[in-house]
Parts: C-alpha cells; structure tokens; sequence
C-alpha cells in the first residue's frame, strides 16, 4: 500500500498485474465453469478429482504442499481453481517424472509438469484392454461399461503411441510424442501460461499461416476426399464423423441394441432400443447403453479419446488418424463394408 492515503486502485501497484490480469481471460481461473463447479451440492470435492480441479488438490497430489504425495487424504473444499500456486510453487521443479494410467513414467520438466498430471485423462488403452479381456469380440456382455478417456487430453495426444493412452490394436504402430520442431517442445511453446490462449506467432516460424485450423502436414488425402487445399483438422474430423456413423451401424445390426451420442453428458451413449433416434428414459433420466461388445467398447473408446481434444489437429494428428483408421477398419469386418473402397489413408 502507499505510505499514506487518499487511496486509490490506480494507484495502489500490484506485482505481476498483466500476468493476473490475463490469467483471468483464461479457463483455469472461471470459478464459474463445470470444471470448478461440478461438485457444489456435494459442497467438497473427492481427493481423485481434486488433483486437476483445484490448486489445493494439486499440491497435495504432488507433495508441494509438505503432504505425502498422493491424492489429498480428504475431500476438498469447492470454490477453488487453478491458481497461481498451481504452477508457480517452489517445489514443483521437484516433479520429475509423472506417472501415467497407461503405467508409462514419462520425465517432465518444471514448465510441463502441471500440464501433463492434470491433461493426460484417466483411462489409457490399457484400461479398455483389462476390461474387454478375452471375451468374444461381437457379444454384448452385461459386465462391461462405457470407459472415458476423460476430457482436454492435450498431453495424452501428444505423447501418441509412446505414451499408450489410446486403445492401439494388436499388430499395428502408432506414432510416437509429436515433438513438433526443435523450439516447439512443450505446451508452452505454443500457448501463453496464463490464458491459455495459442501464440499465433509460434506457427508462423515455419508455416505460411498461424491459424492452426489451415495448417496441413501432408500431401495426402485421408478422409478419402481427395481435398488436400484443406487443414489437417477437417480429415480428422471427416474420419471421426465417418466412425461415430460405423458405431451406429454395429451397435443396431451387430450388437443388436441401436446407441445414440449426446455429447453434452456422461456417459455420452445411451440405449436406443426403438430406434427412434432419442434416448430410452427410465429412472427419471436416459438409459445408458448397455450392449457393449468389446469391439464396440474399443472403438468407442477411441473416438471420444479422439474428439475429447479439440487441438488434436494440432498436438498429434498422425496418432489421431491411426486411432480412427484403426477402429474403422475393425468395425467394417463385421459390419461387411468394403473398408478398401472408401479410400481412407492411415
């Protein structure tokens, strides 16, 4: 505070006034979004949540706040977000390595170590694996569920094959961490630390545009469109469109129960026994679907892995169409489409 008054906010200084001030225009700081909220009639947040939805939480998860490491051993209360001494802590260059659900231990540096904890989900390939076992591949079977990837995957993506976090079918390679060029290495590279916000200028060191969305990086036509004049994003998002259609098709002819997708809830599939197009109601709220087969679970899993990360045209394309390519071709065998003549690329 000034040594004496009258006061005034504009002349009371405030260290690092920019870096609040554009911290605030960014979603780590909206007290008022889903992710922050989502637990307010509970009134605290459960210690396995609180690690990515609240500086508290956090820090108890990596020890910075003189804890055991691991998840806080109580709830946590709501109101909080990421904070400043989220990614700003002392201790947090001690975090070295983080463990992900796939059992890699991928080393971080201090700038990418709060990135990778809290953008790398919860579910890994390994997890859809586990659950499908060895039962048969086209049988609906009661004991499996709908496994979500969770959301804003941007380090799951990133890491590609290496890190293990899509379902990656037998037999096949998967790109590794798209590392991108030599300067761009982490997350930060290409976004601002405080809002979060892509740093146009960071593109423009090697392509001839800074909108992510228009940048290419093949010559080739993956969606079978034959239209390379357009972003890499658009053959994502024709092959993923292409695979949501696929899911439809098995779960009606092959599962033998019709599915629909809301992607404004959990679980985001639901029974659709008369094939109307809506949601079967029961309880109060929509029916979850509940004619899972492996196969159907794989390629489920794999779409919303793909769709969770809305940068995944940017953060790893290759492995995005690996994954889509993958789970078409899988479902096409049952499904008797002539997977070669739709003229996807991998």
């Amino acid at each position: 505070m000034p040594p004496s008054g009258p006061f005034s906010p504009n002349r009371i200084e405030i260290p690092n006034a920019r870096a609040i001030a554009s911290w605030m225009r960014g979603g780590h700081s909206d007290s008022a979004s889903e992710s922050f909220r989502h637990w307010d009639e509970e009134g605290a947040i459960p210690p396995v949540c609180a690690t990515c939805h609240s500086g508290q939480g956090f820090r108890s998860f990596h020890g910075l706040d003189g804890s055991e490491k691991g998840p806080p051993e109580q709830p946590v209360p709501v109101g909080g977000v990421v904070d400043c001494e989220t990614c700003h802590n002392a201790n947090l260059g001690s975090v070295t390595e983080i463990s992900l659900s796939s059992g890699v231990n991928h080393p971080v540096i201090v700038g990418e170590a709060a990135c990778v904890t809290c953008h790398q989900g919860r579910a890994a390939g390994a997890t859809v694996t586990r659950a499908v076992g060895e039962k048969p591949d086209d049988q609906p079977d009661p004991e499996l569920r709908f496994i979500n990837p969770h959301y804003a995957l941007a380090a799951a993506t990133a890491l590609g094959g290496y890190g293990g976090l899509g379902y990656q079918y037998p037999d096949q390679t998967y790109s590794g961490r798209f590392l991108h060029a030599k300067p761009v290495q982490t997350c930060l590279s290409c976004h601002d630390p405080h809002n979060l916000e892509v740093v146009a200028d960071t593109c423009l060191m090697c392509h001839t545009t800074g909108d992510p969305d228009l940048i290419r990086i093949t010559r080739q036509s993956h969606d079978g469109s034959g239209d390379t004049s357009k972003g890499i994003k658009h053959d994502i998002a024709a092959n993923a469109a292409r695979l949501k259609s696929m899911i439809f098709d098995y779960a009606a002819e092959i599962a033998g129960t019709p599915v629909v997708y809301n992607g404004e809830g959990y679980p985001y599939f639901f029974t659709d026994a008369n094939g109307d197009g809506l949601a079967d109601e029961g309880d109060g709220g929509p029916i979850a679907y509940n004619a899972w087969t492996p196969r159907l679970l794989k390629a489920v899993y794999n779409y919303k892995f793909v769709t969770s990360d809305h940068g995944i045209h940017v953060h790893n394309p290759h492995y995005a169409l690996e994954l889509l390519y993958d789970s078409m071709k899988d479902l096409s065998e049952p499904l008797g489409v002539d997977f070669a003549a739709l003229g996807l690329l991998r």
